[in-house]
């Protein structure tokens, strides 16, 4: 479609932008208008986060009383105290990086060993109550992650292990990373499995019975041809699994007790007091930037690799 019109102005804004020819028509005024909503989406997106590093690059730890989003100042001071000790509770940063590595990659990786054994069932086996099963993964799904904490509390806080002469507690899964790593597990099995299931379906059953025809067995069958098939949609649920653990606080927070099991996100939390001028609203700032960076960057690194991996189960064929 061509604008005809003689009015130079009119053709212009007519001109089509979309760079494709036989596709859509774009015309020129339409593509201001949406570049315009980008530009304006992206100044709300972006203007907390510049906000957080103007604080964070600042050497005072009070609340400033102007809104400033150019640092007037690049100090690291913050940056320095929060990797020396980030919070009052005797741990090091490096202590809680390693709980929140523990947790997010242990969550993570028994998470999708077990979501792709249960998928592949779901996919291939047929078995009585399977699609009730389904539904209720999927209901799981919808539900939200605080309404089963009370559940995982009381049912972890009954497990103990007490020292028989003095009937001291030696364990308690609640208050240990083990009982809020499983607590976890039970938050992130779902999606896994409802992601991956979608993906095997778009596996040809072809594949695996031509193996079997040539006398593989079932396992040889999982392990050699389905899982190195499916290794797109296993890297991208590892990653969303890992991002969304990583940041995990309110499982953490209700069951463990103890400083030396404390995790990034619950030292962010503990910086807070009673009132906002009593926070270190720099040391505040550089926490959470740092808690924040690795994820990010790697997230938008790959960021055509997860998009991918999601919509490649998203049509069977």
């Amino acid at each position: 479609m061509t604008n005809t019109s003689a009015n130079p102005i009119s053709r212009l804004f007519n001109m089509n932008t979309s760079g494709e020819k036989g596709g859509r028509y774009l015309p020129l005024w339409r593509q201001l208008i949406l570049q315009v909503v980008c530009i304006l989406i992206a100044i709300t997106v972006l203007f907390p986060i510049m906000y957080i590093i103007t604080l964070s690059l600042s050497s005072s730890g009070s609340r400033p009383s102007t809104l400033q989003l150019i640092p007037t100042e690049f100090s690291l001071v913050a940056y320095q105290q929060v990797l020396d000790r980030p919070t009052g509770n005797p741990v090091t940063f490096v202590e809680l990086l390693k709980n929140s590595l523990m947790l997010s990659l242990g969550v993570a990786g028994v998470a999708l060993m077990i979501a792709v054994s249960a998928a592949y069932a779901f996919s291939r086996l047929k078995f009585a109550g399977r699609q009730f099963l389904m539904m209720a993964v999927f209901f799981v799904i919808l539900m939200p992650g605080i309404g089963l904490a009370l559940p995982l509390f009381l049912l972890f806080n009954g497990v103990r292990v007490t020292d028989p002469t003095s009937g001291s507690v030696i364990f308690n899964l609640r208050n240990s990373l083990v009982g809020v790593g499983i607590a976890m597990i039970s938050g992130a099995l779902p999606f896994a499995i409802w992601n991956l299931k979608g993906y095997l379906d778009t596996i040809p059953k072809e594949l695996e019975e031509a193996a079997i025809i040539d006398g593989a067995s079932a396992n040889r069958v999982f392990y050699q041809i389905v899982l190195p098939l499916a290794a797109p949609a296993l890297a991208v649920t590892f990653f969303l699994s890992f991002m969304g653990n990583w940041q995990e606080f309110v499982l953490s927070w209700l069951f463990l007790t103890n400083p030396a099991d404390f995790t990034l996100a619950m030292s962010l939390y503990n910086m807070t007091g009673k009132y906002a001028t009593e926070i270190p609203w720099n040391r505040f700032s550089a926490m959470a930037l740092i808690i924040a960076s690795p994820v990010a960057v790697i997230y938008i690194a790959l960021q055509k690799q997860i998009v991918g991996g999601l919509t490649l189960g998203g049509v069977k064929g």
